[in-house]
C-alpha cells in the first residue's frame, strides 16, 4: 500500500474495528458493509471469515480499504453461509506494512473444530506468552500479539470452543474485544476493565457484534446494548443470546479517548451521542480557556463538533476557515520529495476570504507531534489571519498508549518534553490552551470531574497512569510514571 499521508501521521490511531453477525443470509455482505462503517478504525487491511454449513470455513484478507476488496462479486462468493466475522486493522504490534499473515481474523482447527478470531485491542504481556508458547512447541504464522490466543486456546483441556477461550483469556494481560465464531456460535467477549468497545444488535432473527453502534446503523441492525466489561456472550440460532462473566468484576476503565476521537460521532458510548459528548467538550473547553476572537474553526474533521461546541458557548461565529478534500484519503500519487514538501495542503485548504484579517480559534481534538499544527498555523497566516489561537479538545497527550492505539515513542510525544507554554512558542501561536483532565470529565459526564483515587476511565495516554501494567514495555525498559508525582 502507499504511505499514509503525512496528516494523518500526526494523529493517534485505533488499532481495528471488529464485526460478526449471525442468522442472516450471505452474512459476509452484511460483515462487509459494517467493517466499511468501521473503517476509520483501521485502514491497512481487512479480513472476513465464513462458515457455511455446506462449504465449511471460508476466508479472504487482504491490503487495503474495504471499498476496494470486498465489493466484488467474485470475492463475496468464496464466502458464502449465514455466520461470519470481520476485522479491519491498523497495526500496532506487527511490523507497519506487514504480511499477509499478519491480517485479522485468525484461525484455527481444534478437535472439537474450527474457530476464528478477531481482536481490537493489545496484549500488553504478549511476548512474554510468546516465548513461552514457542518454548513449549508452537509455531506462531504472524507478528501479531492476538495470534497468542489462538495457541492458548488450543493448548487448553476445556471440553469447547467457548470454555477454551475463557481459559486463555485469563491468561491475557491488557486490552481485548474480541468477536470470535465456531461452526455455529458466534462469540464476543470484552476485558474486565472494558477498555475497548463492543455492542450487541439484532437484525430480524439474527445477532450483531459490533465495535460501535454506526456499524448496526448502516445494515439496518437495532442496538440492544453494550457487552459488559468482563462479559462474555455466546450467540446461536437455537440458543440465542446466553451472558457469562467468566473473569473477576472489575471496576470499569474505558478508554476516554473513544469520546474524544476514535469512535465516529454518529455512533453511542455509554447511552450518550459521540457527537453530543464532543460538542459539551467544546463547551467546556470554552468555559475554562476563553479568548476574544472573530471566528471559531475547526480543523476537521474530528475537531468540528468541539468547535460547534466552543462556538455555542463564547458567541463566537463558527466558520469553515479550513476545507477538506474529502476524496484524499491517501496521497495519490507517488510521494516525490515536491509532493512531501506540499504536506498537509494536499488534504487541507484555507479558506481565504473568510480568514483574511480576523482573529481565529483553531479547535482540534488533540496535539501528537505537533508536526501538523504548525503547518496549519502557517496556512491560516499565509492566508492573512490577524492572530491564531488554539484550543484543543483534550489534555496534552504526554505518555504512549499500550492498550490498542498507535502512539508515538514518548520522547516524540510533544506534550511529553515540553509545557503548554512551551508548545505554544514551539507552534509560534497567540495561544494555546488544551481541556483540563478534570473538564474533559466534566463533558462526558462525570459531574464531579475525574475521581483521582480510582479514574472512572483509562486516561493513561494524558495522566500516566496505566489501569494493566505494560508487562513487555517494562521489559524493553519503559519507565513508567513515579506513583508518588
Amino acid at each position: 500500500m502507499p504511505p499514509a499521508h503525512p496528516f494523518d501521521d500526526d494523529k493517534l490511531h485505533e488499532e481495528c474495528g471488529i464485526f460478526g453477525v449471525t442468522g442472516v443470509q450471505d452474512a459476509a455482505n452484511f460483515v462487509a458493509l459494517g467493517l466499511h462503517a468501521l473503517q476509520h478504525r483501521g485502514q491497512e487491511a481487512g479480513g472476513i471469515v465464513t462458515h457455511d454449513p455446506e462449504q465449511g470455513f471460508n476466508s479472504a484478507r487482504r491490503f487495503g480499504y474495504v471499498r476496494d476488496n470486498f465489493t466484488s462479486t467474485d470475492i463475496m462468493e468464496t464466502l458464502p453461509g449465514p455466520l461470519a466475522i470481520g476485522h479491519v486493522r491498523y497495526s500496532t504490534t506487527g511490523a507497519k506494512g506487514a504480511a499477509i499473515r499478519d491480517v485479522q481474523p485468525f484461525f484455527g482447527e481444534f478437535a472439537m473444530g474450527g474457530a476464528a478470531i478477531a481482536h481490537n485491542g493489545n496484549i500488553t504481556n504478549a511476548d512474554a506468552l510468546r516465548r513461552e508458547l514457542i518454548e513449549r512447541g508452537s509455531i506462531f504464522q504472524s507478528s501479531s500479539d492476538s495470534e497468542c490466543i489462538i495457541h492458548l486456546m488450543a493448548r487448553s483441556l476445556q471440553r469447547n470452543i467457548p470454555e477454551r477461550m475463557e481459559d486463555a483469556l485469563r491468561r491475557v494481560e491488557g486490552a481485548f474485544s474480541i468477536v470470535a465464531m465456531t461452526r455455529s456460535q458466534l462469540i464476543g467477549v470484552r476485558d474486565p476493565l472494558g477498555v475497548r468497545p463492543l455492542v450487541l444488535g439484532q437484525i430480524g432473527d439474527g445477532w450483531v457484534l459490533s465495535s460501535e453502534t454506526c456499524a448496526l446503523d448502516i445494515i439496518g441492525a437495532d442496538f440492544v446494548r453494550e457487552i459488559e466489561p468482563g462479559e462474555m456472550v455466546v450467540i446461536s440460532p437455537e440458543t440465542g443470546v446466553e451472558s457469562l462473566f467468566p473473569f473477576r468484576r472489575q471496576k470499569p476503565r474505558f478508554c476516554i479517548f473513544e469520546h474524544v476521537y476514535f469512535s465516529r460521532p454518529d455512533s453511542i458510548l455509554g447511552g450518550r451521542s459521540v457527537y453530543e459528548t464532543r460538542a459539551a467538550i467544546g463547551r467546556e473547553l470554552a468555559k475554562e480557556s476563553p479568548v476574544e476572537a472573530d471566528l471559531v474553526c475547526p480543523v476537521p474533521d474530528s475537531g468540528t463538533p468541539a468547535a460547534i461546541g466552543f462556538s455555542q458557548e463564547s458567541d463566537i461565529p463558527y466558520a469553515m476557515g479550513i476545507i477538506r478534500n474529502q476524496y484524499m484519503g491517501r496521497t495519490f500519487i507517488e510521494p516525490t520529495e515536491q509532493i512531501r514538501n506540499m504536506g498537509v495542503r494536499l488534504k487541507l485548504n484555507v479558506n481565504r476570504a473568510l480568514i483574511r484579517g480576523k482573529r481565529v480559534i483553531l479547535v482540534d481534538d488533540s496535539v501528537v507531534r505537533g508536526t501538523t499544527s504548525r503547518k496549519i498555523k502557517e496556512m491560516i497566516l499565509d492566508a492573512g489571519a490577524k492572530e491564531v489561537h488554539f484550543r484543543i479538545a483534550s489534555p496534552p497527550t504526554a505518555w504512549p498508549c499500550f492498550y490498542g492505539v498507535d502512539t508515538p515513542q514518548r520522547e516524540k510525544l510533544l506534550a511529553a518534553t515540553m509545557s503548554e507554554d512551551e508548545m505554544r512558542e514551539h507552534l509560534s501561536v497567540d495561544s494555546l490552551k488544551f481541556i483540563s483532565l478534570d473538564g474533559l470529565y466534566r463533558a462526558v459526564g462525570e459531574a464531579t470531574g475525574r475521581d483521582a483515587s480510582c479514574p472512572q476511565y483509562c486516561d493513561a495516554c494524558f495522566s500516566g497512569e496505566y489501569p494493566v501494567k505494560p508487562a513487555d514495555m517494562i521489559e524493553k525498559g519503559f519507565e513508567m510514571k513515579p506513583a508518588a508525582e
